[in-house]
């Protein structure tokens, strides 16, 4: 089986602040340590009331003040948003405090709105693949001016997508790639072939490595798993629509119902999601390996309970053999 990792967003639940949802990141991510996953990223979006993962720079360097071992990452950072020399300068200084830990994960897309992605002032995604590679140049101490830190400081950089575009460029580049399923299903079985079939060996690679990210959510029971997935299901709905809001909770939710129009748009948008008791999302996630052959699955969890979050990863890395310590269900 691939290693499992985790994603997370920083989720901010209704009546709660960003204070207690950047606490929630660190909860989890200490959670997901103790329970053997192998990574833990958090996403840099913009303008989103549910999501307080803006500046994953500095998300990454309080979490990993408060880990030990665990590989932590951006998954990813927004490069069309930044300066190339910025994020070697951040991400360079984030791999010289915690030496061999650090992940860059790089997405094409701005992670906002149209006004929100004016407002950060760079919008370049065209540039993206110069953008990559001036950013490489940095770690590698090639460029015309030093990144310090970041010359030599080298964390593992990846290429994130939801379409072929960066698979191309991860096969071209020699870089492991990641592939958004999450919210882009379709495609990944086309992406990952044109990674593996283009890729060529570099010096950070000598053969393809590939992860996809998938949205799970684990309970005791089938029931109680779709319970708690009400307000996953609705926060998609509302994303979907343009209104995006902090995240509700399932009694609210159960309450709320759903439109046969909401009901059809969310049947299509959460079909690759995999909710259910453990038994369930052990065979989603073998059926998802077995499809795409990948070298990492990513779970996504989002829940309105932190508690609730914590047992999903719990029960997936029982039921899926991770190295689960005595302390993590204390």
């Amino acid at each position: 089986m691939a290693r499992l990792s985790v994603l997370d967003l920083a989720t901010v639940t209704a009546g709660t602040s960003t204070t207690q949802a950047l606490e929630g990141v660190t909860a989890l991510a200490q959670a997901a340590e103790s329970f053997g996953f192998h990574r833990f990223w958090v996403a840099e979006h913009h303008g989103m009331a549910a999501v307080a993962s803006s500046a994953p720079a500095v998300l990454l360097a309080h979490i990993a003040a408060h880990t030990q071992h665990l590989r932590l990452g951006a998954g990813g950072v927004m490069l069309p948003n930044h300066a190339p020399l910025v994020i070697a300068e951040q991400f360079g200084t984030l791999e010289a405090l915690h030496r061999g830990r650090i992940d860059l994960g790089l997405g094409r897309a701005p992670g906002t709105d149209p006004a929100t992605a004016r407002a950060l002032g760079r919008g370049n995604a065209e540039s993206f693949p110069d953008d990559v590679v001036e950013l490489l140049s940095y770690f590698a101490d090639v460029a015309p001016v030093k990144a310090i830190p970041g010359a030599g400081d080298h964390p593992e950089v990846w290429l994130l997508g939801s379409s072929t575009y960066s698979a191309q460029l991860a096969a071209y580049l020699g870089l492991p790639f990641s592939f958004a399923y999450h919210f882009a299903p379709g495609l990944v079985d086309q992406a990952l072939s044109i990674y593996r079939d283009q890729f060529r060996p570099s010096t950070y690679l000598d053969a393809p490595y590939s992860m996809v990210a998938v949205t799970t959510l684990c309970a005791p029971t089938a029931e109680e798993a779709n319970f708690l997935a009400g307000p996953l299901r609705l926060s998609t709905l509302l994303l979907r629509t343009g209104r995006p809001a902090p995240m509700s909770s399932p009694e609210f939710v159960a309450e709320r119902g759903f439109s046969a129009d909401e009901q059809a748009l969310l049947a299509q948008a959460t079909a690759a999601h995999v909710i259910g008791d453990p038994a369930q999302v052990a065979e989603g996630l073998e059926e998802l390996q077995k499809r795409t052959a990948v070298n990492e699955i990513m779970v996504s969890t989002r829940a309105f309970s932190l508690q609730d979050r914590i047992q999903s990863l719990q029960l997936t890395a029982q039921v899926m053999g991770l190295r689960v310590t005595a302390s993590s269900t204390a």
